[in-house]
Formats: structure tokens, C-alpha cells, sequence
């Protein structure tokens, strides 16, 4: 049996991704910052509960205390993660970010990835099949970014394509310091969320595809990557 830990997984593209793999057969910790909105995640699910909160220590240690007399972990989706907006639902573009927004951004994106990861690495180390799935976004690409007339060219907002390509990084240099894990960033593509206002142009069940995918990495499959649904994805 292979159980998978899902962080943020109470609504969104955690909760279609925690739908799939316990429906796939797995034991899913559906991981949620409220513990009474991801009790009742799970209880619809059928997947287990656990508070954990990716920008407090505490909450993440006595998560993977929960796991670990469980059984252990085989899969970490590091799917939690917040974008930058007004009041108005629009995109803060360069002229008005702030430190406070890009700390405020990195401190779930890429500060509560590093987080949760650590924790959890010892638990993974001793699966015969560890995987990793870190959450990434099309507006990581640095060569679509400055490549005039794409999307993410379009895009104005900083800090969140900043802390998804940090998200990259991460990805890159874990994968090559645990080589024995299958660690890859995926993009699920502009999908209808919380996190953008529902303003993305697909559903959770299209968007959670890729992520799926790659949570079911066997030991001989890629590490190290940067994907979406239809394949590698440029830097």
C-alpha cells in the first residue's frame, strides 16, 4: 500500500489530487492548515486527516510525528501555495509589490516546501519507492518569460512566478542530493481555484492530471524535471 501526504489538500487541486490517489489505492493524508475543514475533507474522501500547517515548525514536526507512527510516508505533494493579489482580485505587478507580499508568498511557496520536505525526508528515505511532486507553474519559465507574445511573457505579476521558480530550484537540487527519490516539479496548468480568484480556464479534474501522474513515479522514472500534462516544460 502507498501512502501519499498532500499539503493543502481540504479544496482545490489537493482535494482532486487526494479524490484520484485514493481511488488509485492509496492511504492519503489529506493535509490542511484548518483541522475541521480537512477532517471533513477527509471523511469525504476516504483518506486520513492530518493539521499541518506549512509555515509553523511546530505544526509540521508534529505532523510527521502523526505519519511516522502510522507506518511511514511514500509520497509527499507539496501542493500548498498562495499568489499575490489586491482587493480588487487583480495581480500586483512590479510598480506596487512589497518585501512584506514577496516574504508573505515565499514563506508558504518555497520556505513551507523546504519545511515540510525536511520533515518528512527521513520518513521518505526508508520507502522502497519514494516520490516527491513539488507544485510549480508554467510562470516559473524564465525562457517563457522573456520570450515575447506567450502568456507568461503577459503575466505582471513578481512574486509568485518568483517563488515558483524557486520552487525550481528546490526540485533541481534535491533530486540531484537524493538521487534514490523521484523529486519533479509539475505545472497543472491555469486551473479554476481559490488561489486565483476562479478565474483559471480549466477544471481541478483536468489540472490535478499531471500532478497524479507523477505521484505514481515508479523507481526507474524521471527526477529532476519540469513538466506539465503534455511533457518536459522549458526553464
Amino acid at each position: 500500500m502507498t501512502t501519499t501526504l498532500i499539503t493543502g489538500a481540504n479544496k482545490g487541486l489537493g482535494h482532486e489530487t487526494a479524490r484520484r490517489l485514493v481511488a488509485a489505492g492509496h492511504t492519503v493524508y489529506v493535509g490542511s492548515r484548518d483541522p475541521g475543514r480537512g477532517r471533513r475533507a477527509a471523511e469525504r474522501l476516504g483518506a486520513r486527516a492530518v493539521q499541518l500547517d506549512v509555515t509553523d515548525d511546530a505544526s509540521v514536526a508534529a505532523a510527521a510525528a502523526a505519519v511516522e507512527a502510522d507506518g511511514g510516508l511514500d509520497v509527499l505533494v507539496n501542493n500548498a501555495g498562495i499568489e499575490e493579489r489586491d482587493e480588487d482580485n487583480g495581480v500586483i505587478g512590479a510598480a506596487d509589490v512589497t518585501a512584506e507580499i514577496m516574504r508573505q508568498v515565499f514563506e508558504t511557496n518555497v520556505f513551507g516546501t523546504v519545511r515540510v520536505t525536511r520533515a518528512f525526508l527521513p520518513l521518505l528515505q526508508r520507502s522502497a519507492a519514494p516520490v516527491v511532486v513539488n507544485l510549480s507553474s508554467g510562470l516559473a519559465s524564465l525562457t517563457r518569460a522573456t520570450t515575447a507574445g506567450t502568456p507568461v511573457h503577459a503575466y505582471p505579476g513578481v512574486a509568485y512566478p518568483a517563488s515558483k521558480a524557486a520552487i525550481n530550484m528546490l526540485t533541481v537540487q534535491y533530486a540531484k542530493a537524493f538521487p534514490q527519490l523521484r523529486i519533479n516539479a509539475v505545472e497543472p496548468g491555469f486551473t479554476r481555484t481559490d488561489l486565483n480568484g476562479n478565474t483559471g480556464v480549466q477544471t481541478v479534474e483536468e489540472g490535478a492530471e499531471v500532478i497524479v501522474r507523477m505521484a505514481q513515479t515508479g523507481p526507474d522514472g524521471p527526477t529532476g524535471g519540469y513538466v506539465d500534462a503534455e511533457g518536459p516544460l522549458p526553464w
